[in-house]
């Protein structure tokens, strides 16, 4: 019988799609999916997150509840991959000796191999690469949604911020092709893909290797003319390379949808300067403000650190300022969490646990009242939602389904005359009755319901399975 294998994901996108490629490569090494409830996995992959301070407290906490269940199924094997597995590396096989494999960023094409390399010899095999050993987008794919597919268009960072441990673990950035992203999107919809969204450690820099400031206005632009495509989306930019011709190019192009996830950090020009952020306040308030006035209805998110060593009452304020200029739809808010090998690590004025928690739930607080404003004022209109799978969790006790607008909301609706005929995948029209911080209620009749080939794949049982796409570096 062929292996089953289970893959365990935690932190960004990127480690999201990266655990597509680790499914699509062990798919073609000949191992299948394990279909849940008791079976026990004879392969477990942790692909892991290094940027908070608990990734590892996770991650050995599951190994260790691990330990026993290995121990009860011979030839089970267990791997790590990931940032945090660039980061410790041995320490991993030392810490945890039931470990079969740990593998890093730059070399995730390596796992089958190691695999059995380990099993033949019947011990830890290890193998972190400094430099990226083949572009991820040249292997397989085992794709999770019949209807949104991720795109890697670079991988690395050459920003320095000094909270920030990936740029050490992801490496400098490398930047794909126009012409091979744009194939691998055409791959995608030619499988019923509707949606996109590209992927990068900071997109707007794209084009950096191949000396065009401008390709990532371009390459929106190329994906508006794509028959088939419905919706685009990117992330995550950075404030300091967000040019107009951006904001031009998502204002102009039909399927680029109008969500922004843009950065704060803090709302404090001292606290940005700490962070070697490259922006201030005003630079950050003045992206926003364009963007509203190119595309009114933009819906703008973004990510906020409190606690970040040093920062006064006055600096926080200043952020709760911004919060409140800004109008953001949403908010992913971080207590600092030091991580060793980072420059903040070793500044000196780390903030108590006591102040940190206070500023926290004060943005919080601040955060879902804006946000929840914001939705109110959508109450009574007409979006559009794709339909997905997973995004309500009380869906089946409230009877509704789930999925996002176009502009990025996360939508509850009642599927009243048409359910059992709308599936994950289809395009529903219906208005927004309720609003809460986080989410839209739809709870009257649909107002039109659309079928698509995506929604076919997903009743068929079928998920994309993309080749790899070439790099084609210059």
């Amino acid at each position: 019988m062929a292996r089953t294998y289970n893959v365990v994901t935690y932190g960004c996108q990127m480690n999201v799609h990266d655990s597509e490629r680790i499914s699509g490569l062990l798919e073609q090494a000949g191992y299948v999916r394990a279909a849940g409830g008791d079976e026990t996995p004879d392969i477990v992959v942790f692909n892991t997150c290094a940027v908070r301070e608990n990734a590892d407290n996770r991650l050995y906490g599951n190994l260790g509840r691990l330990r026993p269940v290995k121990d009860k199924h011979p030839g089970m094997q267990i791997a790590v991959g990931g940032c945090l597995a660039q980061k410790d590396r041995g320490d991993i096989v030392r810490k945890a000796p039931w470990v079969d494999v740990v593998f890093g960023t730059h070399n995730i094409g390596s796992l089958p191999v190691l695999l059995e390399r380990a099993r033949h010899n019947a011990a830890a095999e290890v193998e972190i690469l400094e430099s990226l050993d083949v572009f991820p987008s040249t292997l397989p794919t085992r794709r999770e949604s019949t209807y949104a597919g991720w795109v890697s268009i670079s991988v690395g960072c050459n920003n320095t911020c000094t909270f920030c441990i990936v740029p050490s673990l992801r490496g400098k950035e490398k930047d794909r092709r126009p012409g091979d992203i744009l194939s691998e999107v055409r791959a995608l919809v030619d499988e019923g893909v509707l949606e996109v969204t590209l992927l990068g450690q900071n997109v707007n820099s794209y084009g950096v290797e191949f000396g065009d400031r401008l390709a990532f206005g371009k390459l929106l632009r190329a994906c508006g003319e794509i028959d088939g495509l419905e919706r685009v989306r990117f992330t995550s930019p950075h404030p300091k390379d967000f040019t107009d011709d951006v904001i031009a190019a998502m204002a102009e192009t039909p399927n680029v949808c109008h969500s922004l996830h843009m950065p704060l950090q803090s709302g404090s020009d001292a606290v940005l300067r700490a962070m070697r952020r490259s922006y201030r306040a005003e630079r950050y308030l003045g992206i926003i403000e364009k963007v509203r006035a190119a595309m009114p209805d933009a819906a703008i998110t973004t990510d906020i650190i409190v606690g970040f060593p040093g920062e006064t009452d006055a600096d926080f304020e200043r952020t709760l300022d911004v919060v409140r200029e800004s109008r953001f739809s949403s908010a992913f808010t971080f207590q600092y969490s030091k991580r060793p090998g980072t420059p903040a690590a070793t500044m000196e004025d780390q903030l108590p646990k006591q102040v940190v928690q206070e500023r926290y739930d004060r943005l919080i607080a601040c955060v879902e009242e804006i946000t929840w404003a914001e939705n109110k004022k959508l109450v009574g209109q007409d979006v559009e939602v794709l339909v997905a799978v997973g995004e309500g969790r009380k869906d089946e006790r409230t009877g509704r389904m789930s999925g996002r607008a176009r502009d990025g909301r996360l939508v509850h609706f009642d599927a009243g005359s048409l359910a059992g005929q709308i599936r994950p995948g289809d395009i529903v029209h219906t208005a927004v009755t309720y609003a809460a911080p986080h989410h839209l209620n739809a709870d009257g009749e649909p107002l039109a319901h659309r079928r698509t080939r995506a929604g076919d794949a997903f009743e068929a049982g079928r998920s994309p399975r993309t080749p790899g796409v070439l790099l084609g570096l210059p």
